[in-house]
């Protein structure tokens, strides 16, 4: 029950985050779709930043275990091109239209979190037939970037947080 309060916690702080960043707004996530507005992608990078950083820290405490799922390329490919179509046309991504849909936005709920649901219930059906085909395809199994590299994961995180802090300086130069 605690882990499931921590969650709802947790799933609130996200959202009010989001809510106060305009992340909710369906300009500001055109605008990013467009290159004309980064606030959503300055959002998304410093929340993968400090929570990559935060989850290697605990590991390394011993405070907290990875769970890496396996890498599926055929997989990750068609849910990309999902993800980004529905993003594309409806103005929203999965967290965001939830977040909309707590503003009021009906828009979010009849195409979002409607059409998340709806999705959800077709992957469910056509699982077993994709699970020995698509989901077989490009199968390298449970891989980090680290493991790939052959290097500690700080060398990584270093460099992500390098790369992130150079793209930040740049974005705020052009008033990005």
């Amino acid at each position: 029950m605690g882990t499931l309060i921590l969650g709802l916690l947790t799933g609130i702080l996200f959202g009010f985050i989001l809510q106060k960043g305009q992340a909710l707004r369906y300009d500001r996530q055109v605008g990013l779709l467009r290159f004309q507005d980064f606030t959503i992608l300055k959002i998304m990078l410093t929340a993968i930043l400090v929570g990559m950083a935060g989850v290697y820290f605990f590991v390394d405490l011993g405070l907290a275990k990875l769970s890496i799922k396996p890498t599926h390329l055929a997989a990750n490919i068609l849910g990309s091109l999902i993800f980004g179509l529905g993003w594309g046309l409806l103005g929203y991504c999965p967290g965001t239209a939830v977040g909309a849909v707590g503003e009021g936005r009906w828009d979010a709920f009849w195409g979002g979190v409607l059409g998340m649901l709806v999705g959800a219930g077709l992957f469910t059906e056509v699982y077993p037939f994709i699970q020995n085909s698509l989901l077989k395809w490009g199968d390298f199994g449970k891989l980090t970037i680290p493991q790939v590299l052959g290097v500690n994961h700080w060398v990584v995180i270093v460099i992500l947080w390098v790369i992130g802090v150079l793209l930040f300086r740049w974005l705020a130069k052009k008033n990005l």
